[in-house]
């Protein structure tokens, strides 16, 4: 099974699954999945772009509304999660995941699926501790707090994260905290020297992200925002290890794509069972409160036994294949119309999806559609010299290109610099 990575998309669909192509073409393959960390810019239309943090000059419509509107048909099946420059009302529809596009799929603001024998997790969003123990209480139109806030890690959707176990891949977009340890911290030092203060502090990274990494130990942990490819070796004290891969963004000569081989067979995309028994057991801890809360779940909440997990196979009575059912809820971008308010949507997507979780039929309001909150996280602090939780990140450069590099440099946790044409390529070993 071969997937493919990418760091932060930027919009720039089109440039990517052209860069795939070409790859494919060279080392005759074909792949089977493209992971995005986060930075997609799903925008549907011009009204989208309101509900996207960057400064106005970076608010572009890019490519994402052709595959939204049909023109433009994903080659590949596409997962994404959601970063800090994000179309974050259209997310906000799709909550618990849901297809942004046909064969373009969103895990939400945390999720757990299946491609044939691969077992997939992310977290969207970045981390900031004035926010992670609120609810998810943002609403369209936002003001001007609520339109960083819609993005921000919560602590349930870490908690949730934190209760699976013998997960393949994790996805997260901002970091891990010390992360650098387990890698060439000081090329990347020499590399990128703005980041040396907050590695002095060990303020780099997310605290959260780093508990989900030490918690569930996946075999592989995919990040993107900081615009720089990293690779670290990451040991766990049962004697596993997680291979940590950071990649830059979608521009030109730059390292934001890569090709990982993997034991197993695809197949479609489909729930995963123990998640959605977390899901099910923890919807009643879901808040939309500002305030921060503490009522959590404990370890009861979130584990699972096989006995719920077959009954949610005989409740669903289905082989938890995700269906096809992607509507458009917004109207696709039109260059002739004129600019019209950002407004909120009711996905079908979601109302299906919870009223099978909830295993009833009863209408869902808006307010149930949103809500998170958790529990208590290590606090951190921004710093001057990096921010880390984007408020004030604007996106570099527009500059783009018909032409990828298919020659990527791969650090290595050891130091060790080997190139390769085509794409790295990770065995299982």
């Amino acid at each position: 099974m071969r997937i493919a990575v990418a760091g932060c998309g930027h919009g720039e669909l089109e440039k990517m699954y052209a860069a795939l192509g070409r790859l494919e073409a060279v080392g005759n393959f074909k792949l089977d999945l493209l992971l995005i960390c986060g930075d997609f810019q799903a925008n549907r239309n011009s009204s989208d772009l309101l509900g996207m943090a960057c400064p106005p000059k970076y608010r572009q419509m890019c490519d994402f509304h052709k595959y939204y509107s049909g023109h433009l048909v994903a080659p590949v099946l596409t997962l994404v999660i959601g970063g800090n420059h994000e179309a974050s009302s259209y997310f906000d529809e799709l909550r618990y995941g849901g297809w942004l596009a046909p064969n373009i799929y969103y895990l939400g603001t945390a999720g757990c699926y299946r491609i044939g024998d691969l077992r997939v997790a992310g977290i969207s969003g970045i981390y900031k501790s004035i926010d992670y123990m609120k609810g998810r209480y943002e609403t369209v139109p936002y003001d001007t707090a609520a339109l960083h806030s819609v993005y921000h890690i919560r602590a349930l959707d870490v908690l949730r994260l934190c209760g699976l176990r013998k997960v393949d891949v994790m996805m997260s977009h901002d970091w891990p905290t010390g992360i650098t340890a387990y890698g060439n911290e000081q090329w990347l030092r020499r590399k990128k020297p703005f980041f040396n203060e907050d590695l002095d502090s060990g303020r780099l990274g997310s605290p959260p992200t780093r508990k989900i990494l030490d918690t569930v130990k996946p075999r592989y942990f995919f990040s993107a925002h900081l615009h720089v490819r990293f690779t670290a070796l990451v040991p766990h004290t049962d004697g596993s290890s997680t291979r940590f891969l950071a990649l830059d963004k979608c521009l030109p000569n730059r390292d934001f794509l890569q090709v990982i081989e993997l034991p197993g067979e695809s197949g479609p995309l489909r729930y995963d069972a123990e998640w959605l028994c977390i899901l099910k057991k923890t919807l009643r801890f879901e808040s939309t409160s500002r305030s921060t809360c503490y009522d959590l779940p404990n370890g009861d909440d979130t584990f699972v036994g096989q006995d719920e997990v077959s009954d949610l196979l005989e409740e669903w009575q289905s082989d938890l294949i995700v269906p096809e059912n992607f509507e458009q809820t917004a109207p696709p971008h039109d260059p002739n119309s004129p600019d019209a308010p950002l407004r909120a949507y009711d996905n079908p997507q979601t109302e299906i999806f919870l009223k099978k979780l909830r295993g009833q039929e009863a209408h869902l309001e808006n307010s149930e559609l949103r809500g998170l909150e958790a529990f208590v996280g290590k606090s951190s602090r921004g710093s001057p010299g990096l921010t880390i939780d984007g408020d004030d990140d604007s996106q570099e450069g527009t500059e783009s290109s018909n032409i990828v590099s298919t020659t990527l440099t791969s650090q290595t946790p050891s130091g060790k610099t080997i190139k390769r044409r085509n794409a790295n390529v990770y065995s299982n070993e």
